[in-house]
């Protein structure tokens, strides 16, 4: 029988994911860092021929460089900015990810949080449990209910119009929404209008949804002055990466009401969450999990698994980054 590829696991899969890694490859877990992984890689780093890891997680250059025969990467996620790319592509190490299998799940997402905070959901639903809306006329609990905002024939603007941003957009026609986007460049075959100024775009626009890559180049991107922009109006929703949106001057804008609200699934320093957002109504807060469905972990799953097996039969990868 033909000597199965060697795998390091960088950190616990979902066990569908695992059982299949285990069917095909020998696979070994990485231990906690700190001293116990630098002596494992140090003793074992060089049997390894391929390495699972997740979008969370990564690979820095020092994990790379600790793997001396390593041939292919394979990512649980879509997100790239904690792994090192160019280091492994300075190595000729191809890079496996799982684009498109989540584009729906993560699209709709980002309209369960702008309906969410747009309709006061979150509140509407706290209200009631607290017996609000049935507390007796002319009490102080019998408050009525605040009105919400109307997301049919809205404004959206979207900070990134890749495939996910693309799969908004199209979900934003259900609701007649006029719909503008933001990026490095026009996209050649978008029938949307490109605005070529972030903070345009925000000026514009009703609810802004970021969906752009993390990484050093977008840290940030939204910052104070695009807030502002937004305006006491104006929405904005986070489905890309925390380090995207300057998280403290978000919280500055929810908590002096220079925007109408927020809707996040990610944050700067994951699961880290300033707990000042905590005492906010015009914010909606969820632990990121845009793509945290059943089927689409299924379809991630088989992708990372698919691309592991197309190279070991010296195929290109299904989805290389």
């Amino acid at each position: 029988m033909p000597q199965r590829p060697v795998l390091l696991q960088a950190l616990a899969l979902t066990p569908a994911l695992e059982r299949g890694l285990a069917e095909s490859y020998e696979v070994h877990k990485l231990p906690p860092a700190g001293a116990e992984r630098t002596a494992y890689l140090a003793e074992h780093g060089a049997r390894f021929e391929g390495l699972v890891t997740s979008a969370a997680h990564g690979a820095d250059a020092a994990l790379i460089d600790a793997l001396p025969k390593l041939r292919v990467i394979s990512s649980f996620g879509v997100g790239l900015d904690k792994l090192a790319v160019s280091r492994a592509g300075e190595r000729g190490i191809p890079v496996g990810y799982t684009p498109d299998v989540l584009n729906d799940c993560v699209a709709d997402m980002g309209f369960a949080l702008l309906l969410a905070v747009a309709r006061r959901i979150g509140e509407a639903e706290r209200y009631v449990r607290a017996g609000r809306w049935a507390a007796a006329p002319g009490t102080p609990a019998s408050t009525p209910f605040p009105l919400g905002r109307q997301v049919s024939h809205a404004k959206l603007g979207i900070v990134g119009l890749g495939r996910i941003g693309r799969t908004i957009a199209r979900r934003a026609s259900g609701f007649d929404m006029e719909v503008r986007y933001h990026g490095r460049r026009p996209v050649a075959d978008a029938p949307w209008v490109y605005e070529k100024s972030l903070v345009e775009l925000a000026r514009w626009s009703d609810f802004l949804v970021v969906i752009t890559a993390g990484g050093p180049e977008t840290k940030h991107l939204v910052n104070a002055e695009v807030l502002d922009a937004l305006g006491p109006k104006g929405y904005i929703i986070n489905v890309a990466r925390g380090t995207v949106i300057d998280e403290a001057a978000l919280l500055r804008a929810l908590q002096e009401k220079r925007i109408a609200g927020a809707g996040l699934d990610v944050y700067e320093r994951e699961p880290a969450v300033p707990q000042e957002f905590f005492t906010l109504d015009n914010v909606v807060l969820a632990p990121h999990i845009a793509s945290a469905t059943a089927q689409t972990r299924e379809a991630m799953a088989q992708r990372v698994l698919d691309n592991l097996a197309a190279f070991f039969r010296g195929e290109p990868l299904v989805s290389a980054a």
